[in-house]
């Protein structure tokens, strides 16, 4: 028997993995508080604890984190206009810092030294654990059996992590996995990993149809109005989880890409966010209806920014509060109604309105001449097109230069 080591709390799925490592840590001599974070994936998370408890863990938290997820993790990437990559709308990255808090608060309730969790050695969540619980907590010490040789040489393959839960009394899946891994929380689903890392195979997705809604922006989403049928939502949660059910059944916000993982290498994945994509779409459009052009490059640049913090696992980092602060004070004006259908996996803007909306219907109008001359125009072209001529200038005397 190993020598005590004291206490570790696990972030724990209830899956084969963090089930091992539960009974592994256990071995090592650790005494195991399981946490486990309900962020709004389907889980029986009773059974859940009594299994945990079933192998030997001291203690069992499980905490909601899914209305702290939405108010405080995804409304600021709402805000932001948030993309990795362009294409990726960050449903992993933006829990892994929500669920990791929780992680440090239980182990400082609990007095514990170690935090530990079941994150790969080649992955991202390794890093965003680690990076939130070393911010929130600076002297917590964190066990990462994927990344120690007596763990990963004693388990090379699912085969060898299989044998052991059998031995332990681990319960086993009775029924064939998927042959990909998947992980769910309230703003996306995720596929990565088994016949998925062949980036020729493809994936069939769920089919599309059709539905409308209106979300209504005002610095962070606020009420979503079914149009067909009236059905109002108005607190985040529920927002979000009724936007989930409506686009979610129509294919919208499945993206199959290939993308840069912090360590170093490219994976694919496949992402499943339908909330997180209709507010994307109709959150861009009432921020070009109200924001100053000039302040939107600027805000532009500082989502780029925020979006690659956050993939990275920086969420806590002095540059990411600055980037929040920053975002959120351009998002003083974005206020007003958005109105959209979605149809065969696609977002449609249908049309818009705002209290403080930039948009002046008279100016723009070529039936009105409004408060603009056209005349001055000419002067604007001319002043615009002298850079131009006199690039063009130097251009055609070099060219005549080099054919002498």
């Amino acid at each position: 028997m190993a020598q005590p080591k004291g206490t570790v709390v696990l972030a724990y799925s209830g899956g084969l993995d963090t089930s091992c490592i539960l009974v592994w840590l256990k071995e090592q001599g650790y005494d195991v508080i399981a946490y486990l974070a309900n962020i709004g994936q389907k889980e029986d998370f009773e059974a859940a604890r009594k299994k945990a408890l079933a192998l030997g863990a001291k203690k069992v938290y499980i905490e909601d984190v899914s209305k702290e997820f939405v108010e405080e993790f995804i409304w600021p990437a709402v805000q932001a206009n948030a993309l990795y990559e362009d294409r990726y709308l960050l449903g992993t990255a933006l829990a892994r810092p929500c669920i990791a808090r929780k992680l440090v608060e239980i182990a400082q309730r609990e007095g514990a030294q170690y935090v530990a969790h079941g994150a790969t050695g080649k992955g991202n969540d390794q890093v965003r654990f680690e990076l939130t619980c070393y911010a929130l907590c600076p002297k917590i010490k964190v066990v990462a059996p994927w990344r120690l040789p007596e763990f990963y040489q004693r388990f090379p393959g699912r085969r060898e992590l299989m044998d052991y839960a059998k031995k332990h009394g681990i319960p086993v899946p009775v029924t064939p996995q998927t042959p990909w891994s998947m992980d769910e929380n309230l703003m996306h689903i995720s596929y990565e990993a088994g016949i998925l890392e062949n980036p020729k195979v493809i994936d069939h997705g769920r089919p599309a149809g059709m539905a409308a809604t209106g979300p209504r922006a005002s610095r962070v989403p606020v009420k979503v109005t079914n149009a067909g049928d009236g059905a109002t939502r108005v607190s985040a949660l529920e927002l979000f989880l009724y936007l989930n059910d409506v686009a979610g059944k129509h294919g919208v916000g499945r993206v199959d890409i290939v993308e840069n993982r912090f360590v170093g290498m490219k994976s694919r994945g496949i992402y499943e966010t339908p909330a997180g994509t209709i507010l994307y779409h109709a959150h861009l459009d009432i921020e070009a209806f109200t924001m100053d052009r000039e302040v939107r490059k600027i805000k532009q640049g500082l989502a780029l920014k925020f979006s690659e913090l956050v993939y990275n696992g920086f969420w806590h980092s002095p540059e990411c509060e600055f980037l929040r602060q920053c975002i959120g004070r351009s998002q003083e004006a974005v206020v007003g109604t958005v109105r959209l259908s979605v149809f065969k996996g696609q977002v449609y803007i249908l049309g818009r309105e705002s209290p403080r909306s930039l948009y002046n219907e008279e100016l723009v109008s070529m039936n009105v001449q409004g408060d603009y001359e056209p005349a001055d125009a000419t002067g604007f072209i001319n002043i615009n097109a002298l850079r131009l001529k006199e690039y063009h200038r130097l251009q055609s005397k070099v060219t005549v230069k080099q054919d002498e």
